[in-house]
């Protein structure tokens, strides 16, 4: 499912485009957030895509937030859109269909697009939206392949707009207090990480759901429900693995996971000699995360839900106010591009997470250690 945007460019031209994403992303957003993302004003997001996560989620995050606001949507039902529109007073001009999204370019209500549609169509779809010269969040994963994440990246340089992914879990205070014990090294390094992530996946009205069909997910649960615990456990190491181990188990439905894994274990090295076992599902159901160091340790579950999140510390249980991780991620993103700070998950994070589930299905292939190239 490629575009045709996405073709080959010369070698010399690609990387200078990925060295300036690279620059951008690193950027105070100050020198290029221009007249779309003024002081006092709240950004105008576009929904792209209106399934499950939009509506249940992102929809009623929207009428939570302070800095960003819902103004317009790209559906394949105008109808359903024309509803959007109606329910949160943007004008049905705003609604968009997939071969109508680049039109957006002349839509100045609309500062950020976020791209909530299956992985295949991640990287298409960014980059349309870059090009139109609006800010990007792409849900995660970020795409297919790390390749795609490179051609994503170099089209955030060139349009000089920003990238970032939907890691709405570094707005949830347990996982601020997991990276502020590593940040502060208050329980030394973390050393020991376990954690698993996974639910039963079902047909759904007698239909495979895309979760399940590769040429759309890209793969199985990994790509899913386990970027959450590599997210996770990279927050606890404060760095990326630089060696994995895997191994698939045997399919209990082989008949329905046709061809994408059920179930996947694997092992991550750091180079301070931490080691994460993890193990991600489409069989059966779990969240948990536990990380212990010399002299402390931190744990959670459910680790990685939308809300009601559970932990304690070798200190005492994590007590924190209820809140919806989606309205308080989308503030932050909005206000790192109108105050011109730092993006809080930008698009390098989706990449280097790319780069471990790339290495852990390459080890689940070969049987053997796989080093991961982030």
């Amino acid at each position: 499912m490629k575009s045709p945007r996405l073709g080959l460019v010369p070698r010399r031209t690609f990387l200078g485009q990925l060295s300036l994403g690279a620059a951008v992303l690193a950027a105070p957003w100050s020198s290029l957030r221009g007249a779309t993302a003024t002081p006092g004003r709240r950004l105008g997001l576009a929904l792209v895509g209106l399934g499950n996560y939009s509506t249940g989620e992102l929809g009623p995050a929207l009428r939570e937030t302070e800095f960003v606001r819902l103004a317009g949507v790209v559906t394949g039902t105008r109808a359903k859109g024309e509803k959007w529109a109606q329910d949160f007073g943007f004008p049905t001009t705003s609604v968009y269909d997939y071969a109508t999204m680049d039109r957006i370019a002349d839509n100045p209500d609309i500062d950020i697009v976020y791209i909530v549609t299956p992985v295949a169509l991640h990287a298409e779809q960014t980059i349309r939206a870059l090009q139109a010269g609006k800010h990007v969040i792409c849900e995660k994963p970020m795409a297919m392949s790390v390749a795609e994440c490179d051609q994503m990246i170099a089209a955030s340089g060139t349009a000089k707009r920003a990238l970032t992914i939907g890691y709405r879990l570094h707005a949830d205070p347990h996982h601020q207090e997991l990276m502020r014990l590593e940040r502060e090294n208050e329980f030394g390094p973390f050393k020991k990480i376990v954690t698993s992530n996974g639910f039963r996946l079902n047909p759904r009205d007698g239909v495979k759901p895309w979760r399940a069909i590769a040429a759309l997910a890209g793969g199985g649960p990994l790509m899913d429900m386990g970027v959450y615990s590599l997210h996770a456990a990279c927050m606890a190491a404060g760095a990326a693995p630089i060696a994995v181990t895997a191994k698939e188990e045997p399919k209990l439905r082989p008949e329905f996971f046709t061809d994408v894994e059920e179930t996947l274990n694997y092992t991550l090295e750091f180079a301070n000699g931490a080691v994460c076992t993890g193990s991600t599902s489409y069989e059966r159901g779990s969240g948990h995360f536990r990380a212990d160091a010399e002299r402390g340790w931190f744990e959670m579950a459910p680790a990685f839900s939308y809300r009601n999140l559970r932990g304690a510390t070798s200190k005492g249980l994590m007590m924190y106010p209820p809140l919806r991780q989606q309205a308080k991620h989308l503030d932050l993103i909005a206000r790192s591009l109108i105050e011109g700070t730092p993006l809080p998950t930008p698009a390098a994070l989706g990449r280097r997470d790319m780069c471990i589930v790339e290495a852990i299905y390459a080890a689940a292939k070969s049987g053997r250690r796989e080093l991961v190239k982030a």
